[in-house]
């Protein structure tokens, strides 16, 4: 009997490394084409789950920061097979653009292309996109006044002091703004689902969660060592987005370029390629981290980046309908998600903006490459491709 079901467990596993691993070489189109790719394969083709049982699923990744659509394959897989299925979905959907990634950074490494016109191409693009990705989030997370001056206080905080300490005070502050100010807000039904783990687990990895974000700023301001800043620096990133993979751009760049780790022009290159890769965006921390410390520095800049969401997806996976149904903690998720925009707009000022658009031409690039991407609805790739192009003909006007 248990000889039986160790292999059936062995099966499971087996099935849903090969599956995540195929979706993940040829899922393109960020995060909503994700969730469509997930929707077919694991509810229509294979009837893993349930639509309503998706439905929750995709509901709480939207509701945590983090890469959403990671954070629904994480949970299919513990849905399917415990927190391991939940490790072996997480590594097939990641590791080819991980992989693909970090080849990228080592052979691009040391190339001289600072003044390519294609760069700035690039620099405009991801002016356009993180814009598109922000409005998006200020519409949807600061719709009332209370959360829009929530997200001014974030923004004039961050923008004027600078610290890795900031940003989490502004975030403390903010969920303690929004526990008092929407302790009476009210859902219009209470929702309930199951979900199989257990809810110590659970509470070890919220407090994981936690504790990181507090010990890794202080540790790293104490010992001064390379890798506790790396893994802070990329772990706090992770932990702030809301949204998707493009609004992590502008938290790594004010982490990385801002501070010297990485060229400006590096960073953008493989920004261009991440986009180039299926699976999900924010396997661009890969390329960083292994630009900045070789194929070591870019599993430490993964792990990091993608450790916050896996902790909150199975710290917040038995306690969700408590969370969405509980009026006060819905409230302070609602503050710190108003103030993550604030964050977002500051990084995008600086140094997203003031290093990318120079000049009319460039503005003009950036008001296409919007267009094209918000009312064309064009793919982000053929943005990025386009963007480079533009780019290159600025050079020769």
């Amino acid at each position: 009997m248990n000889k039986n079901n160790s292999n059936r467990g062995f099966k499971s596993l087996l099935e849903i490394l090969l599956v995540s691993t195929r979706l993940g070489l040829t899922s393109f189109g960020g995060p909503t084409a994700h969730l469509g790719y997930f929707h077919e394969e694991y509810v229509r083709r294979r009837k893993w789950m349930d639509e309503k049982s998706y439905a929750d699923l995709v509901a709480l990744a939207q509701f945590l920061p983090g890469p959403a659509s990671s954070q629904v394959g994480i949970g299919i897989g513990v849905m399917r097979a415990g927190v391991v299925g939940g490790i072996i979905s997480f590594i097939g959907f990641t590791l080819p653009s991980v992989v693909v990634l970090i080849l990228f950074a080592l052979l691009f490494k040391g190339s001289d292309i600072g003044n390519a016109g294609w760069i700035h191409g690039l620099k405009i693009v991801a002016v356009a996109i993180v814009a598109h990705a922000i409005l998006g989030m200020a519409k949807n997370l600061t719709p009332d006044l209370k959360r829009k001056t929530i997200a001014l206080f974030a923004l004039l905080t961050t923008l004027l002091w600078q610290t890795a300490f900031t940003q989490v005070g502004v975030i403390l502050l903010a969920a303690f703004l929004g526990f008092h100010l929407y302790k009476q807000h009210q859902e219009n039904e209470e929702v309930s689902s199951q979900f199989p783990i257990a809810k110590s687990v659970s509470a070890i990895c919220l407090l994981l969660f936690f504790g990181l974000l507090f010990i890794l700023p202080v540790t790293r301001e104490v010992t001064g060592l390379y890798w506790v800043a790396l893994f802070d620096s990329f772990y706090r990133s992770g932990s702030l987005v809301f949204g998707g993979g493009h609004v992590v751009l502008p938290l790594l760049e004010q982490e990385f370029v801002s501070t010297g780790w990485i060229s400006e022009e590096s960073f953008l290159a493989g920004y261009g390629a991440a986009q180039a890769v299926p699976g999900p965006l924010f396997t661009f921390a890969t390329y960083l981290g292994a630009s900045m410390k070789g194929w070591q520095g870019g599993l430490i800049a993964t792990i990091a980046v993608f450790l916050p969401a896996f902790l909150l997806i199975l710290g917040t996976l038995p306690f969700w309908d408590s969370l969405r149904n509980n009026p006060k903690i819905k409230g302070a998720i609602m503050g710190v998600n108003a103030a993550v925009v604030g964050i977002l707009i500051s990084a995008f000022y600086n140094p997203i903006w003031t290093s990318s658009i120079l000049a009319p031409m460039d503005f003009a690039l950036v008001v296409i490459l919007f267009s094209m991407l918000v009312y064309w609805k064009l793919p982000p790739w053929i943005i990025v491709i386009s963007g480079a192009v533009g780019g290159t003909l600025l050079t020769l006007l």
